[in-house]
């Protein structure tokens, strides 16, 4: 049985007794008038009144039990409900003899109650509520953890997330802040006449992102199905259709390893937008951080870790070539020579294969010099072609793709180019990408056929970015996780079966 310790049993065993008293220990027949923050706001000038008290005013507030202290023949109790916590007072004139004895017995901190009193302040002046009638709603069999050392295990936390949200209300409001970034981003974008779109997220052809994906298997069809390592490929289909703005906020898969900033399964958004190009949009980019931050009642200088980041000046652009140069501190003189970077990575510690390209070998030193560097908010521009298969091609270089990505913090947070709408170039990009899957690359793009073919019909030229939702979070919240900013959040099983211990609430 899962209920097996011994406060478990003693706990199973009051809600016995409150059936036998003909109360349901969990009963649906609740009416709840007013939230804790609500009751403190309405009846603040109690506090200021000379009789303390309202009896006139009855409120009922149903909460969670997070603090209990019995006195005889009264008691005083913790309420907390989404907006807060709220103290209340029951004693045995106030909610009758014979049931206050009773509730006395059976009623425990994580007990889910309904309250119904009026205002009074205590001696210590704390606005609180002044009990006529008290009712068991919920009964909580799990005791929750002791309440001086609360929830510290971080792996437990992330495990049991509603436990995690039980005792530190703070994990409550992040993910709020998360709700109001997604609604933000939401209307920013239908504002400016943006559509937004659903698109599948089982795909016949893994594409639209340089990553690994999982694989599923559809049975009636017979046949395997990716889930999407992004929309893109399907987002472009519907600008070849005629919609020249859309955009799609939803989870991406990829099958990739876990860490500070990476989840197996995580949110993005990604727009498209016609007759438009990289530049705009990374000016809809900056215009987009500047409403977050007024809607999030933000300074243009919020901190992260151990660091600052300065929102109030115009976000700084470079090209990735250059940003090598003046922030990786990298010769200049060696980055023509494939031969020269390879030596020069190795030299850092890099393991190497020569089989890389130039693109892929100044990744490896952007990566490795330059990326931790990116402070405060940074456009780097213009991208090795050979990174990029399907930005769009410089028409005054051949060798550079006309892409940017915007890193706050030392962390990639969206990426975006002019989109590639030749359809000959892209068949032929992506059949580059089949020779470099041969050699061995996981990530590399397969060849899409039927996206080529919506090519051939005529995209018109469009600008299209991805923009990371969790990391977006993690950065406007302080969060140094993301699993800090995921409800929940990919976990590796716990190979035993055990659980970890909980101190109980004895």
């Amino acid at each position: 049985m899962i209920f097996d310790n011994q406060y478990e049993q003693q706990r199973i065993e009051k809600a016995n007794a409150l059936r036998a008293l003909g109360k349901n220990p969990y009963t649906h027949n609740v009416k709840k008038d007013t939230s804790t923050s609500e009751f403190k706001r309405c009846y603040e000038y109690v506090i200021n009144s000379e009789a303390k008290r309202d009896e006139n005013k009855k409120n009922t507030v149903v909460g969670r039990i997070k603090f209990l202290r019995q006195m005889g023949k009264a008691a005083f109790a913790k309420v907390e409900d989404e907006q807060g916590a709220l103290q209340i007072y029951f004693s045995r004139d106030g909610i009758g003899e014979d049931w206050f004895k009773e509730v006395k017995k059976l009623v425990e901190v994580g007990d889910i109650v309904s309250v119904t009193g009026f205002p009074f302040v205590t001696k210590t002046g704390e606005l609180s509520l002044h009990a006529s009638a008290l009712e068991i709603v919920t009964k909580s069999i799990t005791p929750l953890p002791e309440k001086f050392h609360g929830l510290q295990d971080i792996e437990l936390r992330y495990r049991k997330r509603y436990l995690d949200m039980i005792m530190n209300p703070n994990v409550k409001e992040t993910f709020k802040i998360r709700s109001k970034i997604v609604s933000t981003i939401r209307h920013f974008f239908e504002e400016r006449s943006f559509l937004e779109v659903e698109t599948p997220m089982m795909h016949p052809i893994a594409g639209g992102a340089n990553a690994k994906p999982f694989v599923t298997h559809h049975n009636a069809l017979g046949i395997d199905r990716y889930l999407r390592i992004a929309p893109e490929l399907y987002l472009k289909r519907l600008v070849v259709g005629g919609f020249e703005a859309v955009f799609e906020i939803n989870r991406n898969f990829r099958n990739e390893g876990m860490d500070l900033t990476h989840n197996p399964e995580f949110t993005m958004i990604e727009f498209y937008w016609a007759y438009h190009t990289y530049h705009d949009l990374m000016d809809l980019t900056e215009e987009m951080f500047a409403v977050l931050l007024k809607q999030l009642k933000l300074p243009e200088k919020i901190p992260y870790g151990d660091i600052e980041i300065d929102f109030s000046k115009k976000f700084r652009k470079i090209s990735y070539k250059d940003s090598l140069i003046e922030i990786g501190n990298i010769p200049a003189n060696i980055l023509e020579d494939k031969e020269k970077i390879i030596a020069y990575l190795k030299v850092n510690g890099e393991a190497v294969s020569n089989s890389l390209n130039i693109g892929q070998l100044y990744e490896k030193l952007f990566d490795l010099q330059v990326e931790e560097k990116l402070i405060d908010p940074t456009f780097i521009i213009d991208y090795p072609i050979q990174i990029s298969p399907l930005a769009r091609r410089s028409e005054d270089n051949e060798n550079i793709a006309e892409r940017f990505e915007l890193f706050i913090a030392g962390r990639e947070i969206a990426n975006g180019f002019n989109e590639l709408n030749d359809p000959i170039d892209q068949y032929n990009r992506f059949a580059g990408q089949i020779d470099a899957k041969d050699a061995g690359d996981d990530e590399a793009h397969a060849m899409d056929e039927d996206y080529v073919m919506a090519l051939g019909y005529g995209l018109p030229p469009t600008a299209g970015q991805g923009l990371g939702i969790d990391r977006l979070t993690m950065l406007l919240t302080n969060e140094q996780s993301i699993r800090d900013v995921i409800l929940f959040p990919a976990m590796k099983p716990i190979r035993d079966g055990s659980e970890d211990n909980l101190k109980e609430e004895k």
